[in-house]
């Protein structure tokens, strides 16, 4: 999993509420179980009209905004299905953290996993980051986990918080499986003993 540790990028406005996960990757694209490929389909419904022709006014399809790296969004992120291709989704669209008032569990957990920073800040904080993010691509956020603060274009600083743990994980690139390869070497020797002690076995 890539490592989060700094990020400084243009920052799209979803001034939305109760962005379920089927709204950001619908069902119909929950075949694969690839984390790769679903970019694309992002917010499908919301980007593409009936004849797969993008829809402008979209904010992922407007130029400023196609190479956003951050996402303002509105309360309640992710709620529905638990779907882990949701943050497969944004992740591979390209976008690295979100920022919203609150979150539903299953999928703010799943971000962690997948090398993705979900922020939770107040309304207001984020109010003022999403008239930030209506600037276009002049306007860059910036994004320091180490110190968890956010920098706006402005230079006004946000302080936010997060779980130690995923914060070691996030910034290590560390997924499940990188958290139990830790552990390689003790798992050897448990099995060396185990043979030793369980030939039969």
């Amino acid at each position: 999993m890539e490592k989060f540790d700094k990020l400084s990028g243009v920052a799209a406005p979803m001034p939305l509420v109760n962005i379920d996960t089927d709204m950001i990757i619908p069902k119909q694209f929950l075949k694969t179980i690839k984390r790769s490929g679903l970019g694309v389909n992002l917010f499908d419904e919301m980007r593409y009209d009936d004849n797969g022709d993008e829809i402008p006014d979209f904010v992922l399809n407007k130029p400023q905004y196609r190479n956003a790296e951050i996402l303002v969004a509105g309360d309640n992120f992710g709620c529905g299905s638990s779907r882990e291709h949701a943050p497969w989704a944004i992740k591979d669209f390209g976008i690295r953290c979100v920022i919203a008032p609150s979150y539903a569990d299953i999928f703010y957990s799943n971000c962690f996993k997948n090398g993705i920073l979900p922020v939770v800040l107040p309304q207001e904080q984020v109010d003022v980051l999403m008239a930030d993010a209506e600037k276009g691509s002049n306007a860059r956020i910036e994004i320091d986990l180490e110190t968890q603060t956010i920098t706006s274009s402005d230079g006004q600083v946000f302080t936010f918080e997060v779980d130690s743990f995923k914060k070691h994980c996030l910034m290590n690139g560390l997924d499940d499986i990188g958290l139990t390869l830790e552990k390689s070497a003790s798992i050897e020797a448990f099995e060396a003993q185990a043979a030793t002690s369980r030939p039969w076995v």
